[in-house]
């Protein structure tokens, strides 16, 4: 199941996404369903005539991973961390698809990373790796973005990952979905940069959240991003970032000064 969450005549609503690309329509539910049974009123729009928003606005955080692709590490000179390496962003960093990435004056190298974001279902601590299943409600498309600057001169990622706009998600949450391995591709201006698979992660998802969850009580709506594979690199107001996840969809935004 796609769950979208959109804008329609200044309303907001959410919906099921159905149908083959480029003739999808939303079938409206009532409220929200993270928190609601999902319950269609029997009302349909074209996917065309919505503006689609992040699928998700995290009630307290947005949880990263860092150097979870060995060749990502590699190609900025990190070694893989024995254990998963957390960092936090900022709630509001979440943007929607369409919406512009800002590129902050504090910096000269923003950079893309595109990533499989996991969206958390239920209010969970300390869950074991058999039953992380239970708490997930979906995975969408995340792009991780980063002041690489900032990231090398600070001794924490806060700034770096924590500017305003610096979390694109979208374009809407898959329910059900094998992660296994799935390709996770980034296009900067349509030029392929990034091509990596989930299976290629160090610390796979189960052991990601039962890991996270030993330190922080994660909230309904919490998202997690699962670490981004190699070809990060700089983009500049003006370009267009696309990051595609096999199975969800693709998410786009352009970057402008800010």
């Amino acid at each position: 199941m796609r769950i979208a969450r959109f804008t329609h005549e200044s309303h907001q609503l959410f919906g099921i996404v159905e149908g083959d690309p480029g003739a999808e329509v939303i079938a409206l539910v009532e409220g929200d369903p993270l928190y609601t049974k999902v319950t269609p009123t029997g009302q349909h729009l074209p996917l065309a005539e919505v503006k689609l928003l992040a699928p998700v606005i995290p009630r307290s955080k947005v949880v990263g991973v860092g150097r979870n692709y060995a060749d990502h590490a590699a190609e900025l000179g990190n070694e893989v961390a024995a254990e998963p390496l957390l960092f936090l962003k900022p709630n509001t960093t979440v943007i929607s698809p369409a919406d512009p990435i800002g590129h902050p004056q504090q910096s000269t190298d923003v950079h893309y990373e595109g990533e499989l974001a996991v969206v958390i279902g239920r209010i969970c601590r300390e869950v074991p790796v058999e039953r992380v299943p239970e708490v997930i409600f979906g995975y969408t498309v995340g792009n991780d973005v980063t002041a690489r600057d900032l990231q090398r001169s600070d001794d924490q990622w806060t700034r770096a990952k924590g500017f305003d706009s610096f979390c694109p998600l979208g374009p809407w949450i898959v329910t059900d979905l094998d992660i296994t391995d799935l390709a996770v591709t980034t296009t900067l201006n349509g030029e392929l940069k990034q091509a990596g698979r989930t299976s290629a992660m160090v610390h796979k998802v189960p052991d990601l959240i039962a890991y996270i969850t030993s330190v922080m009580t994660l909230l309904p709506g919490d998202v997690i991003l699962t670490g981004t594979p190699a070809g990060v690199g700089p983009m500049k107001p003006g370009d267009e970032v696309s990051v595609t996840v096999e199975g969800i969809g693709t998410l786009t935004n352009p970057v402008v000064a800010r």
